[in-house]
């Protein structure tokens, strides 16, 4: 529900996110029970409906306080579910584009949502540089989380709220970034990146092992009371690169700019927002968005994220923490007034055991599906070492 919500006055942001994170919840206590195989679906249905209903009443009220009152927004209480294994059943908001998706493993991953890689076609390309493009690239090192920097909070979307994820992130960089964490705090963390003038908070969704083995957050909310189970993997290489723009120069970013891409919902909510990119090393330019990549014996699995690297020049966050940013076009150009900044692109690897015992953490009605990869990013560089990115990149450089 959060992306319809494009404009929430910022004295209800807070209170609006929270209520947002409380569907969230109501929806996975409603997977939960429908997984258990012995509840009615007409009856968790109608406790969910009366549920976010009065949530999304508490949402509209919030917003009626500080503007006018959203109409229309009660409509979306209803969910639909998707069809799983044995009758099992995930929520999913009945916005139209809810439905059966064949038999699946209860909690997912299925058998069907892995591909060998060495049978996927090249699928790659790149707009071509034009005159004026910034052709240069800055590259900021912060290690592969060796400190163990874990949570299941979700600061920019749900701040304030302790499990606001339901999975457990991978922090590098920041090393104060929780749900309770002002711009004030990430200013004044450590940092795990080698430049400490870069105190940017990059997090993404864990990678575990599904090898009938627990983690130590086993009986922990966002990890095996969420439906994440397995070892957490420690990725082989992290790198974080920034990027130009195929046809103009690059304007800084603001400090504290979030952004969110990929959509940790897109199995259930639908694939507008998807931005999920898995390969193998040496076959990356065949990427997939909807499969897990089975790699070939020494061959690395690898997560992309390609960021949003359109701006509007003014806000550092929106409301639905998306419309603030927007993805460049395929030759590069900025819609809607939008401004050009550095594109930052981050590349993980590991080393799995071969085969597809692997799996995202994500949402528990999300089963684990591939396309709900994502990543997140708030800007917490000193403004000195964002021009001097901003520099390097407009001057075709490539600078550390």
């Amino acid at each position: 529900m959060g992306n319809w919500l494009k404009e929430v006055p910022e004295g209800s942001r807070t209170e609006v996110a929270r209520e947002l994170t409380r569907l969230d919840s109501q929806v996975a206590t409603a997977y939960e029970v429908l997984s258990a195989r012995t509840a009615d679906r007409r009856t968790v249905l109608g406790w969910l409906k009366q549920r976010r209903g009065e949530t999304i009443g508490r949402i509209a009220d919030s917003i009626g306080r500080w503007s006018e009152r959203p109409a229309g927004l009660a409509s979306m209480s209803a969910c639909d579910v998707r069809e799983v294994q044995d009758g099992v059943a995930a929520p999913a908001e009945d916005d139209g584009q809810a439905g059966g998706d064949g038999r699946q493993q209860v909690g997912g991953p299925a058998a069907e949502d892995f591909v060998d890689i060495t049978q996927v076609r090249p699928n790659v390309s790149r707009p071509q540089n034009r005159r004026g493009a910034s052709t240069g690239t800055f590259i900021t090192e912060c290690g592969k989380n060796e400190n163990g920097v874990f949570n299941s909070d979700n600061l920019i979307a749900a701040p304030g709220v302790s499990n606001g994820a339901h999975h457990v992130h991978d922090y590098v960089g920041n090393q104060d970034s929780n749900a309770f964490a002002s711009d004030r705090d990430l200013a004044r963390a450590n940092t795990s990146c080698a430049n400490q003038e870069d105190q940017s908070s990059y997090y993404w969704p864990v990678l575990r092992l599904q090898n009938g083995q627990n983690e130590r957050d086993a009986n922990q909310a966002g990890g095996g009371k969420d439906g994440n189970i397995g070892p957490i993997q420690t990725p082989a290489t992290v790198d974080l690169t920034f990027e130009g723009n195929p046809r103009s120069k690059v304007v800084a970013m603001p400090r504290f700019l979030r952004i969110i891409t990929g959509d940790a919902k897109a199995f259930t909510g639908g694939t507008d927002n998807a931005n999920a990119s898995w390969s193998c090393t040496g076959f990356e330019d065949r990427q997939l968005t909807d499969k897990y990549p089975i790699c070939p014996q020494g061959s690395q699995l690898v997560r992309t994220f390609r960021f949003q690297s359109c701006w509007d020049g003014q806000n550092t966050d929106s409301a639905n923490h998306r419309t603030h940013v927007d993805f460049a076009n395929d030759d590069g150009s900025c819609d809607n007034g939008f401004q050009p900044i550095p594109q930052m692109i981050q590349r993980i690897t590991y080393d799995l055991p071969p085969g597809p015992g692997f799996a995202v953490d994500s949402f528990p009605e999300q089963l684990h599906k591939p396309i709900t990869d994502h990543s997140d990013f708030i800007n917490v560089m000193s403004e000195r070492l964002m021009q001097k990115a901003v520099n390097c990149i407009n001057q075709g450089r490539t600078c550390r």
